[in-house]
């Protein structure tokens, strides 16, 4: 499979009505409580992902394809949980709508990602990813990302944590806290 044509950007205002239409999908949200968010919750997302942006040099980006339309999104973020998880670790993820899958443009994507952390001085990235979604666990592990333990969410969902070192020279980001 050929790499696919894409663009990573800095969510817009409107993102937050594309990322709505195209992650409102029962297959899409199936690891994600099983249906879509609330537009007002993509409208803090899109706005939370320009502040990190803005303050640490990466975000989950709008992924457009080769038409230029919204696909998802896909890039890292501080780990947004206080009470599971990695906490205060940095997370790589990807979300595309249905239409995106099986196209190569998460492993794209996320491809991407590494390498504009890499560029942020991000030293180590995290994926939790629910333990059932195999297509995500597909994508960490071309990656180069390592199963390192086991974690439940607050709803009883099992999940695994995979682990990829970026930078061996000391550099590192850290979340802020």
């Amino acid at each position: 499979m050929s790499v696919p044509q894409i663009v990573l950007r800095v969510p817009t205002d409107e993102d937050a009505f594309s990322w709505h239409r195209v992650f409102d999908d029962p297959e899409v949200m199936k690891f994600f409580g099983g249906r879509s968010a609330e537009l007002s919750a993509y409208e803090e997302l899109t706005a939370r992902q320009r502040r990190h942006d803005a303050e640490l040099g990466f975000c989950l980006w709008t992924v457009l394809g080769g038409d230029g339309e919204v696909v998802g999104f896909a890039g890292a973020q501080p780990w947004p949980h206080t009470s599971f998880g990695p906490v205060g670790e940095i997370e790589i993820g990807w979300r595309l709508g249905r239409a995106a899958w099986g196209r190569g443009y998460a492993t794209a994507a996320a491809r991407l990602t590494l390498e504009r952390l890499r560029a942020a001085g991000v030293a180590e990235v995290v994926a939790a990813i629910d333990a059932r979604n195999e297509r995500s666990i597909a994508v960490a592990r071309r990656l180069g990302m390592e199963r390192a333990e086991e974690m439940t969410t607050p709803a009883g969902r099992e999940g695994h944590c995979f682990r990829l070192a970026l930078n061996r020279d000391g550099a590192h980001v850290t979340a802020p806290a």
